[in-house]
């Protein structure tokens, strides 16, 4: 363990960082049944990592993969063969900073951050330094927690899609806690937003401010004459066949995932094909690989404080409620997101939806597409980050991009990083395109 840093100025939150805390442990695979409160040691920290004192914690379908350990792909690439890695599961985080590794110089003690953790489900956890970000000042704990996993995820996908004003937009899965935030970006971006999910969450897509919502149990989206720039398919589980049936010849297809009933692989072989199909075909088809780093987290935090894009939480349990919430994310019931608090937590309560009206500014509204299109097409398109991820961001927000070869597809599947199947994306049940958290 390396020394910890409690740096003058700000007070620690909790300086005995050798004191034990609550927190969720999970011995073997299995179901949330596997999961108990108890009493263990505070995580160590490395050089370049932060001790945060956790307010509350993001629930999404990547950590029931890593609760599962399926598909069983995930663990031969590092996951754990026959348990977790890492005993506190929990992804997305948001607290204060209660101690600093030796080579962290972009936080103090008492600094309110939020970004992806590992063991967000406790007391404290670690969390390396380059993917925290200071919380924005207009949202609560909880609703910060329901940002860096989820929001992030539908940034980069749309980014990846060459978003661009005056595109139609098809979001497919667009009621979970990537499609809520896929549709008011793309909604930001000046886009005409069509948003797939259930007839009971058709209300909540529509004040997200998405144009047109197709019910997925009556309609099928890729039938018809209709064609789109961009399609985002976050929940479903429609053939690249189809899926390109429904592109514009320019268009753009990103699949961040899907589920089927396959253990080994799970819904990922589409997103394996994907980039091999368009070698061949005229639409582009690629797959979302995510990425966790600070860098993305400005320009949302950037949209969040201005009251362009707001966190749709549907509810927020207890840390000793962590098993009930997980089973709400099974049954594909929640609208948007589902937080779990740790300290001095409320009862379990549902969080009111957003107004259908889109012209007012405020933390709890977003305004019209026109008031906010330049400045959400800008934070898309931003490649005003540094090192490589300046690199990997201007790669992909250019507008033509040589189709890739065959060996290249073939070498970027067999590098495929397993956070694909965890970490990118919350992922739904196959008998509900809008369920993913």
């Amino acid at each position: 363990m390396n020394t910890i840093t409690h740096r003058p100025g700000k007070p620690s939150p909790n300086p005995d960082t050798t004191a034990t805390m609550r927190a969720i442990v999970q011995e073997h695979y299995g179901s949330s049944d596997t999961w108990r409160l108890t009493e263990i040691d505070h995580p160590e920290i490395e050089a370049h990592e932060v001790l945060v004192q956790v307010d509350a914690a993001g629930l999404d379908r990547g950590t029931w993969h890593l609760m599962t350990g399926r598909p069983y792909l995930m663990r031969i690439m590092g996951f754990g063969l026959r348990s977790p890695k890492n005993r506190v599961p929990g992804l997305a985080v948001a607290g204060t900073v209660a101690a600093v590794g030796a080579d962290v110089s972009r936080f103090e003690v008492g600094d309110e951050v939020f970004g992806v953790s590992r063991g967000a489900f406790a007391e404290y956890a670690a969390a390396r330094e380059d993917k925290l970000a200071p919380k924005p000042s207009t949202l609560t704990f909880e609703q910060a927690a329901a940002v860096p996993v989820s929001a992030t995820t539908a940034f980069q996908g749309l980014r990846l899609g060459r978003i661009a004003a005056g595109q139609k937009v098809l979001i497919i899965g667009a009621s979970g806690g990537v499609g809520t935030y896929a549709v008011q970006l793309a909604k930001a971006s000046g886009t005409e937003v069509t948003g797939v999910c259930s007839t009971a969450k058709a209300d909540l897509v529509r004040s997200l401010g998405a144009d047109h919502v197709i019910d997925y149990a009556t309609e099928d989206a890729t039938e018809g004459s209709r064609r789109y720039d961009l399609i985002l398919d976050i929940a479903g589980n429609a053939s690249l066949r189809h899926l390109r049936r429904a592109l514009n010849p320019t268009g753009n297809l990103v699949i961040v995932g899907g589920e089927s009933k396959g253990t080994l692989t799970g819904g990922f072989g589409r997103s394996l094909r994907a980039p091999l199909v368009s070698i061949f075909v005229r639409p582009r088809l690629t797959m979302l690989t995510s990425s966790e780093h600070h860098a993305d987290l400005v320009p949302l935090t950037d949209l969040i404080d201005a009251g362009r894009l707001t966190p749709s939480i549907d509810q927020t349990y207890r840390l000793d409620q962590a098993p009930e919430a997980m089973r709400q994310l099974e049954a594909g019931t929640a609208r948007g997101k589902i937080c779990i608090t740790i300290a001095s937590p409320p009862p379990p309560r549902r969080t009111t939806l957003l107004s259908a009206s889109r012209s007012t500014t405020g933390s709890g509204m977003v305004p019209s597409s026109k008031t906010i299109a330049s400045a959400s097409i800008t934070a898309l398109n931003s490649a005003s980050v540094t090192s490589a991820v300046a690199e990997e961001h201007a790669a992909n927000a250019k507008t033509i991009a040589p189709r890739p070869t065959a060996a290249r597809c073939l070498l970027m599947m067999s590098r495929l990083q397993a956070r694909t199947i965890v970490a990118s994306v919350s992922r739904p049940r196959t008998d509900d395109p809008g369920r993913r958290s």
